[in-house]
């Protein structure tokens, strides 16, 4: 029975339009793709729950931003929303103190360090770094992530030296997507410096890819995946822009061209993990990307959508 039969009687996608090309092109790469195992995760800054799986403790692993939420940048896929749900933490003292509390109280396992960029999309945590350093002596078990947003050697040696474990970077690969939708005057060579500094640490370098950045359509992704390929990342995580939380016009990425970025990605990283993380548009629509992220051999998926334990159970992942 081929895969599209397979997936016929899955409730989570009794409605879907699923391209039934793709699902081949899927099938017949499952060769090179169908011995990793898929993780299904739930990241901790917010509720959730499904069919399938419950969430964590929200408190297990928070994100701290160092602005509160503000960002100079106010990019038009973003306008800062992604700092809403982050705790402010504006200055090292209050980081020191929050983390000190939540570890006491909430068992807090570890936590994500990120902020708004100035008009140079750069971030300046170096008065924090003092505050990571000693809370990791003090705690061994922590582990602490950072979104980087750009920067120079000099200061990824820091984030290295004060011992941050993982770091996260957007990665975009068309200028006019910089200019536009970042409203940045920063080249697509400054994106790939940054990685190219981050991974001459020792810290584990997750760069991030946001399919349809530029209004909904797909223009870097493919540029930017050449980028990512040629340095020693950990890992990739693809995430896809959500019109709804968007300024302007944006359109709605197709699913089939979401699908054909996943094999991609898949195909072009070899050994090296590639996840779906947590922001895609909702409903039918998240539902179908999932479902392509698990065919596709992608090794995980955050908040998977209803009926994406279902594909993986149906095709032998």
């Amino acid at each position: 029975m081929d895969w599209i039969a397979k997936l016929a009687d899955i409730e989570g996608l009794e409605d879907a339009n699923l391209d039934k090309s793709l699902v081949a092109q899927f099938e017949n790469a499952s060769l090179a793709t169908m011995g990793r195992p898929i993780r299904f995760s739930t990241p901790t800054f917010k509720e959730y729950q499904t069919e399938s799986l419950k969430g964590c403790s929200k408190q297990s692993f928070p994100a701290f931003s160092i602005t509160g939420g503000a960002c100079a940048l106010d990019c038009d896929h973003c306008q800062a929303k992604i700092l809403e749900p982050m705790i402010p933490a504006t200055n090292p003292e209050t980081l020191d103190r929050k983390v000190r509390d939540l570890i006491l109280l909430q068992d807090l396992q570890g936590f994500l360090l990120s902020g708004g960029s100035n008009r140079r999309n750069e971030i300046n945590y170096d008065r924090f770094m003092p505050v990571v350093s000693q809370l990791k002596k003090d705690f061994p078990f922590l582990k602490v992530a950072i979104h980087t947003a750009l920067l120079d050697q000099a200061r990824a040696k820091r984030m290295e030296d004060a011992g941050i474990d993982t770091v996260m970077m957007d990665v975009i690969g068309a200028q006019d997507t910089i200019r536009d939708v970042y409203h940045l005057d920063r080249s697509v060579d400054d994106f790939e410096a940054t990685l190219a500094a981050l991974c001459s640490t020792n810290m584990e370098v997750v760069p991030h890819i946001v399919i349809g950045l530029h209004y909904g359509r797909l223009l870097g992704e493919a540029y930017a995946l050449d980028i990512v390929s040629r340095h020693p990342i950990h890992s990739l995580v693809l995430v896809v822009v959500m019109p709804f939380y968007a300024r302007g016009t944006f359109e709605t990425p197709s699913t089939t061209d979401i699908g054909e970025m996943f094999l991609e990605a898949r195909l072009r990283l070899g050994g090296r993990p590639v996840l779906l993380g947590c922001a895609r548009p909702a409903g039918l629509h998240r539902r179908t990307t999932d479902a392509y992220a698990v065919m596709a051999g992608l090794d995980g998926i955050a908040f998977p959508a209803d009926g994406a334990v279902a594909v993986a159970r149906a095709i032998g992942r």
